[in-house]
């Protein structure tokens, strides 16, 4: 100790009480100390951990409309950089993605309209834009300027009344002043996609859902001017608990950034705001 003080040039410990204590300047010295050593032991850490191929089991769940759209191509990528770990996906609606993750049946959720509860909390992935979409027999399917009041009215595929996505897509055309007959409802994009298809009907339906359907032709995004609407897409997990190295690596994947950078983030313990834009330029922000 002695030597040390000589090296620094100042004294770290006051010997003339009893129990010893630290001067000012070796209280300054300790604290370095440890924030050295934390940093340390995270670099071995990371350095250590540089050379383990991951393995094991790693359990999604997601909602039809996010694991039908992105999970396949996301897993794709996930098993090239990491082969020996099993990705299993179990879809469902949201209330069962959510009863998943809680009960720890899966490493993580992905649903639209995530929030913050007292188990789980969530990570806004990012804001989806909704199409308005019709079956290229659609008197609508060929027009380029259709104005959002022509769809007062018209007969609609659409989703459950009960779930999150449809109460939005209602109180924003509500707010447009269009009121539309929704005909037949669905839980899933999925079932809505198909029967728009076979009905040669209409729907508002997420973006990526489509993207197939759109490509060849079999659907069609109707540009309507006024309409322009956005789901918030997130990540949810437990709160208590860490996640997998496994779970952490698919989630950086899906945000393109590190998942534990943005669970801490300040003001993530807010519910996701969406953003909509009506036909008049206003903005409201719906709290999901």
């Amino acid at each position: 100790m002695q030597q040390l003080e000589d090296s620094l040039g100042t004294l770290l410990i006051d010997r003339s009480k009893r129990p010893l204590v630290l001067t000012p300047a070796g209280q300054t010295y300790v604290r370095g100390l440890r924030n050295v050593l934390r940093q340390l032991h995270r670099l071995d850490q990371e350095v250590a951990t540089l050379g383990e191929s991951l393995s094991g089991q790693l359990k999604i769940g997601a909602i039809y409309s996010v694991g039908l759209s992105y999970l396949p191509e996301a897993t794709e990528a996930f098993s090239s950089q990491h082969p020996e770990v099993d990705v299993k996906l179990d879809f469902g609606t949201s209330e069962r993605v959510i009863e998943m993750t809680s009960e720890g049946q899966v490493d993580f959720g992905l649903i639209s309209f995530p929030k913050n509860t007292k188990s789980l909390q969530s990570v806004l992935w990012q804001q989806e834009p909704m199409r308005l979409v019709c079956s290229s027999d659609h008197r609508f399917a060929n027009r380029t300027n259709l104005d959002i009041s022509e769809l007062k009215g018209i007969p609609m595929i659409g989703f459950e009344r009960g779930l999150a996505l449809r109460k939005e897509i209602d109180q924003y055309l509500l707010k447009a002043g269009v009121t539309v007959d929704v005909r037949m409802e669905f839980d899933n994009a999925d079932s809505m996609i198909r029967m728009i298809q076979a009905s040669r009907g209409i729907g508002i339906v997420p973006e990526a859902a489509v993207r197939r359907e759109t490509a060849n032709g079999s659907l069609r995004v109707v540009a309507c001017r006024g309409f322009k609407m956005t789901r918030p897409l997130g990540i949810i997990f437990r709160r208590s608990g860490q996640l997998s190295k496994a779970a952490s690596e698919f989630g950086s994947l899906l945000l393109g950034r590190r998942i534990e950078a943005a669970k801490h983030k300040p003001g993530s313990g807010k519910a996701a705001e969406e953003i909509q834009t009506t036909e008049h330029g206003k903005k409201s922000s719906v709290v999901a």
